[in-house]
């Protein structure tokens, strides 16, 4: 069956790719977007939304099947000052809230809200916690775990109506932007980071493989609830031995320490410096089949893809 759906946050790393994968098969996509700049995939419409102003393009909404809701502003790309939180929970959970008022008076076709969520959830590893985390592990209580939590709940708030999805990304890897890129971005000068001790978990997925997450959840009624995103855990120094391996050209990891890093990025430096190990059975129980399921697989591909 082809759908109509609408794709809030539809202009990054995440969004534009799975855009043009539904695009390629079929659907019409409509972008949700702020901006009148960006450049669209192809086979995407666009329309207006600014949550801030509480403002949508309800024509458009009204011909919706599905929404794929992965707006938000981004979380490691600044210092978590007082007023960057603020954007960070307006981003999500008002947003949100807004969009699911949106849909319940100017959406009567849609049935399907498939929603973004992290990994920050759980928190840290740390002694009495079951690990690796499952989906029905309680929320952290830091600033992070709190965001998620209440950002779901704003996600659950039309499950009575829709079929809800929520899934809780770990790092995407991508070399068109986000962890990877930054992580590799002088492999140019032969020198790789390894952040802190290198010895944290890392919960990761391939952009690649959360897009076919992502379309299994259009196409696929059993699929319901919260999901961990993820394809594995891998200590970051591995992590990073695994890029340099997969690269071409010697690579040398030099060691970043922890305190460095706490003066660079503030409070934000916790979430590259704390080790956070997530299970993907639930997913798996689906039938899903990651096509990069480790490190090693997934950094050779990263790096054909460059």
């Amino acid at each position: 069956m082809q759908l109509h759906i609408g794709i809030t946050g539809g202009t990054g790393l995440v969004g534009s790719a799975i855009a043009r994968q539904l695009a390629a098969s079929g659907h019409t996509v409509t972008i949700f977007s702020r901006s009148r700049v960006h450049t669209f995939p192809e086979g995407c419409r666009m329309a207006h939304w600014d949550p801030q102003k509480k403002e949508i393009d309800t024509h458009s909404l009204a011909t919706v099947d599905a929404i794929l809701h992965l707006a938000g502003a981004n979380i490691a790309g600044h210092r978590w000052t007082k007023s960057y939180k603020k954007e960070l929970v307006d981003s999500r959970v008002a947003a949100t809230l807004f969009l699911q008022a949106q849909l319940r008076h100017h959406a009567p076709r849609c049935r399907l809200f498939i929603a973004a969520s992290a990994t920050g959830y759980y928190g840290p590893d740390r002694p009495g916690a079951a690990l690796p985390f499952q989906e029905d592990a309680p929320p952290y209580t830091d600033f992070l775990g709190r965001l998620c939590q209440e950002w779901e709940a704003a996600s659950l708030s039309g499950a009575a109506v829709l079929r809800t999805v929520i899934f809780r990304f770990g790092i995407v890897l991508s070399p068109r932007g986000g962890a990877y890129k930054e992580l590799t971005k002088a492999a140019g000068l032969g020198v790789l980071p390894v952040l802190g001790s290198g010895r944290q978990n890392m919960s990761w997925i391939h952009l690649t493989d959360l897009c076919a997450l992502l379309f299994k959840a259009v196409t696929d009624e059993t699929i319901s609830g919260i999901y961990n995103a993820v394809a594995a855990a891998t200590p970051h120094k591995e992590m990073m031995r695994q890029f340099a391996t997969a690269i071409s050209g010697r690579q040398v990891l030099v060691p970043v320490p922890a305190f460095a890093l706490r003066l660079a990025m503030g409070e934000s430096s916790i979430e590259v410096l704390k080790s956070c190990t997530v299970a993907n059975n639930k997913i798996k129980e689906t039938g899903f089949s990651f096509t990069c399921p480790d490190i090693a697989t997934a950094a050779r591909a990263l790096a054909k893809e460059e």
